[in-house]
């Protein structure tokens, strides 16, 4: 099986496009000593993300993109991919960015952009995953995190989290409970990475190793 990173610091590089507040979660629990990880630089999709002041204020290097970057997707995506290698980024963390990473992302990254969804994976892909199982009526949904590749949303799922849907929840109930389980998951993943407990087999899943 291939040890994802294994050792010290785990250098990462976060890519959102709007609130950040998963970024948030990440700085936090690295500043409080909970996680090893260092974010070396954030990449923004969008010029008003809020997530860039989040980053600004922690000190990190930005990166930011605009509608018309994207144009041409490859180009945006070359370049991201370049900036990331600058800043000595070994990981590629996607929270809350609503661009497909392409070729020139996955192949500089290969096993190495994670990537956090707001549903149980298989189900309720897209962006628009809270909403859907809103609709849906379903008593269950919650989060995963997986590995992204070119097949948007079917990466291997390195964790889930499931979460009961309540009585008379609005759709506001259901985001804010469905953030605060990423905001508590995504760190925890993150860790796990960092400690190099995340492995991928040979048939293209995930498995987590046994800590010391």
């Amino acid at each position: 099986m291939e040890n994802i990173t294994a050792g010290k610091s785990l250098k990462v590089a976060v890519l959102i496009s709007g609130s950040g507040s998963n970024l948030q979660a990440i700085i936090d629990e690295s500043a409080a000593g909970r996680l090893d990880v260092e974010i070396v630089l954030v990449v923004s999709s969008r010029p008003d993300a809020y997530g860039i002041k989040r980053a600004q204020a922690a000190g990190i290097p930005t990166l930011v993109m605009c509608k018309e970057d994207y144009a041409n997707a490859q180009a945006a995506n070359e370049r991201i991919a370049k900036a990331c290698k600058e800043a000595a980024a070994e990981y590629l963390v996607m929270a809350g960015y609503m661009r497909m990473v392409l070729p020139p992302v996955l192949d500089a990254y290969p096993n190495k952009v994670i990537n956090l969804h707001p549903a149980l994976l298989p189900s309720f892909k897209g962006a628009h995953a809270i909403q859907d199982a809103f609709d849906a009526g379903v008593k269950v949904t919650g989060v995963t995190v997986h590995l992204a590749n070119e097949d948007y949303d079917k990466g291997p799922i390195i964790a889930q989290r499931a979460l009961a849907v309540e009585e008379g929840w609005s759709i506001d109930d259901l985001e804010e409970a469905i953030h605060a389980i990423e905001h508590k998951l995504y760190p925890e993943v993150l860790a796990l990475v960092a400690a190099g407990r995340v492995k991928v087999t040979p048939d293209g899943k995930t498995a987590i190793a046994q800590g010391a």
